[in-house]
């Protein structure tokens, strides 16, 4: 908090401790273990098969994943794509909000502020500092800021986040799109190099490699993996969306003084059913 905000606090006031949901850094199991099983059925399918091909093919890898790659970022802009690769790291390992919890911890600091004024907020500065978007969110409201402007800030904020999410989505779901189209032009290179040395037989397996295991490839890049990460981003981004939205609303509803049972009614409107809070009950 600012040092004006805390040299202004009454000394006397004493408010209820308050222990912060602090979003921790948790491993998304359900990403790479679906992975995992999903690459690991087709590798068991093809380790419980009776023939002995090759699956393995270094021109077909090429040819799908740098083609993928190179197709793909013709469509977006460097900094656009140095931006995904760090939101897509967090489909793995992300923080992660328990929405119940840090719902009762904005009516916790909603109560004091209203029983003891909003400056009384910066007495749990300490605890505040392991979220620092919500300590900068209240720190607005500390300094006085406008509820209107407060609201129509962190709005802007909020849609210029989703939009960031937005494109960074975009990015995989195209990387989905094109690993099949890349997969298809593989094996197009695989029936001419076939068709053009048909005399000799033995480049045609080689040559038919190439155009089967390019389109396996492409359809397990788009399909197994580039598609539900898309879709896994996309969640992600709904659900940073709602906590940054109740953290917005208890922003705007202690800004403006109002009687914390409203925002009781305001947070849960947002909340999905099962991490609604029964605060004054």
């Amino acid at each position: 908090m600012s040092d004006a905000a805390q040299d202004n606090t009454p000394d006397n006031i004493v408010v209820p401790d308050l222990k912060l949901a602090k979003p921790k850094a948790t491993a998304d199991f359900a990403t790479i273990l679906g992975s995992i099983f999903a690459v690991g059925l087709i590798i068991a399918a093809i380790a419980m098969g009776e023939s002995n091909a090759n699956f393995f093919n270094v021109p077909a890898l090429l040819i799908v994943i740098f083609g993928t790659m190179a197709a793909t970022a013709i469509s977006y802009t460097g900094g656009e794509l140095a931006r995904a690769g760090s939101v897509i790291k967090q489909t793995l390992v992300r923080k992660i909000y328990k929405p119940s919890k840090l719902a009762t911890n904005l009516m916790d600091i909603a109560v004091v502020a209203r029983k003891h004024g909003i400056l009384a907020i910066s007495k749990y500065d300490a605890e505040l500092r392991k979220d620092p978007h919500l300590r900068r969110v209240l720190q607005l409201v500390i300094d006085g800021y406008n509820p209107d402007d407060i609201e129509r800030m962190l709005h802007l904020e909020l849609e210029a986040l989703m939009e960031r999410h937005k494109r960074s989505a975009g990015i995989t779901r195209r990387a989905s799109e094109v690993a099949p189209a890349m997969g298809l032009i593989g094996t197009l290179v695989g029936l001419v190099q076939m068709l053009a040395d048909l005399e000799n037989p033995e480049t045609i397996g080689p040559a038919m490699a190439v155009a089967l295991l390019t389109t396996f490839y492409g359809a397990i890049l788009g399909t197994v993996i580039m598609a539900p990460l898309a879709v896994k981003l996309e969640k992600n981004s709904a659900d940073e969306a709602m906590v940054r939205t109740l953290i917005s609303t208890a922003a705007v509803s202690i800004a403006r003084q109002e009687n914390p049972r409203r925002l009781e009614m305001l947070l849960n409107a947002e909340l999905p059913p099962l991490d609604q809070i029964d605060y004054f009950d």
